[in-house]
């Protein structure tokens, strides 16, 4: 999957704990492109229904991924090479984000359940319930093969590991 001419936006997605933030952040660093935390683009209403524990529904993410999609537009009319984290469980989601945008791919964090879990409990300071990630592996839709501009990248080491893969399989610049 060769990459496209000018500003790429590279989109890490995965369930909450699969350390889209982290390997963002980490991919963005390593090829010295931006990044940005799709959690940052939330509506305060969804942000407080989280944080209560309370999932969110198709239509209280619309305007976030609504938001995340005007952000990669902003960094694609301006030729800055981007990447960010957004969870994009649903395959509507990710066509939502990858459609009609030829500079967008999907780097999918698979996880299993209970490492997902376990990193959630030791997490602080973030306002995503960890008893919220049943909703999310519910809602989940695993990427298909008809994907095309998405890469399955299993969560199996240190954060690096998994950076160099992405970079390997989206064949980016380092």
């Amino acid at each position: 999957m060769p990459p496209v001419p000018g500003a790429m936006i590279v989109i890490v997605a995965g369930v909450s704990g699969s350390g889209k933030s982290t390997v963002g952040q980490a991919l963005a660093d390593r090829l010295s492109w931006t990044f940005a935390d799709g959690d940052s683009m939330h509506p305060a209403s969804s942000i407080a229904k989280m944080a209560s524990g309370t999932p969110l529904t198709d239509s209280d993410r619309l305007p976030w991924l609504r938001a995340i999609g005007a952000w990669m537009d902003g960094q694609i009319a301006a030729a800055r090479p981007s990447v960010v984290a957004c969870s994009a469980l649903k395959r509507r989601y990710r066509d939502l984000l990858a459609g009609g945008r030829p500079a967008a791919r999907i780097a999918f964090l698979e996880i299993d359940r209970e490492l997902a879990a376990s990193r959630l409990i030791a997490r602080h300071g973030h306002f995503f319930d960890p008893a919220l990630l049943a909703s999310q592996f519910a809602d989940l839709e695993r990427p298909a093969a008809a994907e095309v501009a998405v890469v399955t990248v299993p969560v199996l080491g240190p954060p690096g590991d998994i950076v160099a893969e992405i970079i390997q399989r989206l064949e980016l610049a380092s």
